[in-house]
C-alpha cells in the first residue's frame, strides 16, 4: 500500500488554489469552523437522555464529530438538544434557555416526545417543542438509538456548514422568531 492509501483527504471548500495558496469565501471558512466545533447543550428529561449518554460514551463517541465539549450553560452553547417529555409547565423554561443562547443557535428535537408529545397525548404534555422554539432537526424514535442521534447531529453539521453569515438577520428569520414571541438583539 502506498502512503496516500493509508488516509483519506478531506475535500477543500470551493475556491481557487495554486501552489502555496488557497482562496475561498468567508462563508465557507466560517461554516467549516462552526460545523466542526459545535457546543451542544443537552436538555434531557427522560429516557432519551439515557440514549444520549450512550452517544457520548466510548462506543459511539459524539466527540469525534466536533462536539467533545458539552455545555451546561446556555450562554456558551450553540446547539440545544431537547430529549424527552416536556411538560407544558416546562415549556417556558425551554424557551428561556433558547433565548439565553447566543446567535447563531440551532435546535434538535430528539425522540418522539420532544418531536410530537409521543405516546403522552395528555393535557399536561407539550405536543412537540416546536410549539415554543423553532426546531432545525427532528430525530425520530422512542427512544432513538445512538446512531440516530449521531445522524441528527450530522444533519445539523450539514446545515451549519452551508448556512450563510447573513441568514440570521434576514427578514424571514426575524419573522420566524417573532412568531414564537422571541426578539433578536441586533
Amino acid at each position: 500500500m502506498s502512503e496516500k492509501e493509508n488516509f483519506n483527504i478531506v475535500e477543500a471548500p470551493e475556491g481557487y488554489s495554486a501552489p502555496g495558496f488557497f482562496a475561498t469565501s468567508l462563508d465557507a471558512v466560517i461554516g467549516l469552523a462552526r460545523k466542526n466545533s459545535i457546543w451542544p447543550l443537552p436538555f434531557a428529561t427522560s429516557c432519551c437522555g439515557i440514549e444520549f449518554m450512550a452517544t457520548m460514551g466510548a462506543h459511539y463517541d459524539l466527540g469525534r464529530f466536533g462536539a467533545e465539549r458539552l455545555s451546561f450553560s446556555p450562554r456558551q452553547a450553540d446547539l440545544l438538544m431537547v430529549m424527552g417529555t416536556i411538560a407544558k409547565k416546562m415549556a417556558p423554561v425551554v424557551q428561556q434557555v433558547y433565548e439565553q443562547m447566543a446567535e447563531p443557535r440551532w435546535v434538535i428535537a430528539v425522540g418522539a416526545c420532544a418531536s410530537s408529545g409521543g405516546v403522552f397525548d395528555t393535557y399536561s404534555v407539550l405536543q412537540g417543542i416546536d410549539k415554543v422554539v423553532p426546531v432545525d432537526v427532528y430525530v425520530p424514535g422512542c427512544p432513538p438509538r445512538p446512531e440516530q442521534i449521531i445522524d441528527g447531529f450530522m444533519k445539523i453539521q450539514e446545515l451549519v456548514g452551508n448556512e450563510t453569515l447573513r441568514r440570521r438577520y434576514s427578514p424571514e428569520y426575524i419573522a420566524l422568531l417573532e412568531s414564537y414571541n422571541i426578539t433578536i438583539n441586533k
